[in-house]
């Protein structure tokens, strides 16, 4: 398989190009294509936190650590009324996933199980549209796109590194196929992964459905009798 310099720099070609598309394509503003074409790079390192060796697993753990609370910012400024709460929340929130989640995720995956497949890629790329909080819905695509894309880097390389070509002839490893799939060998793995899914698809749907109803109507500015 890729190693993991070879994947960091595979993502973070992807993420120059897909920040240079946001601005070009889309018409985003620059602070918006960095902020996209960052995800992306993250995105292509993200399917090795379930790698059997430290390096790849020590790097990323802090990273996410530090970037899924900024990327919840304006939700906890929703619910923590002074900037001390939002930020005593924020060093919560990294010493959790850092020292809490990383050591519970290690000790219930395997290397190039279900976490190297396309449900996760759609599964980070709706944590991110959820996470962030925006009133620009296409800000919100771009951004878990960027993170899909990346992943969706990680995953090709690591099938091109599955074939062994030798002259006109190529021969597939035992790890080909193991990571551009939809389902493991093992049951539970699928189960899991696929109630995730489902169920940050349904709050994605009711993301939608909100954002598509009518503001309420002021019914005091259609009558006589207006409030002072």
């Amino acid at each position: 398989m890729a190693d993991f310099r070879t994947h960091v720099t595979v993502s973070t070609f992807c993420g120059v190009a897909y920040g240079a598309a946001a601005v070009q394509a889309f018409h985003h503003p620059p602070e918006v294509a960095v902020l996209a074409g960052t995800l992306t790079a993250v995105g292509g390192m993200l399917p090795d936190l379930d790698s059997d060796s430290g390096r790849p697993v020590r790097e990323m753990s802090s990273l996410i650590a530090a970037v899924l609370p900024l990327l919840a910012m304006e939700r906890l400024k929703q619910v923590f009324d002074s900037q001390e709460g939002v930020f005593a929340a924020i060093v919560i929130l990294y010493a959790l996933v850092r020292y809490v989640g990383t050591p519970l995720f290690k000790r219930i995956s395997v290397h190039r199980g279900m976490y190297h497949s396309i449900p996760a890629m759609l599964i980070f790329g709706l944590i991110v549209y959820l996470e962030y909080k925006s009133p620009d819905r296409s800000i919100r695509l771009l951004l878990a796109l960027g993170v899909m894309i990346g992943f969706l880097s990680h995953l090709i390389l690591d099938e091109i590194w599955s074939v062994n070509f030798e002259g006109i002839r190529f021969k597939l490893k035992s790890s080909a196929g193991s990571a551009m799939k939809f389902f493991s060998p093992v049951i539970w793995p699928n189960v899991v992964c696929y109630l995730i899914l489902g169920c940050l698809l349904y709050l994605a749907f009711l993301d939608f459905h909100h954002r598509r109803q009518p503001a309420p109507v002021d019914v005091w500015e259609f009558t006589p009798f207006r409030r002072r």
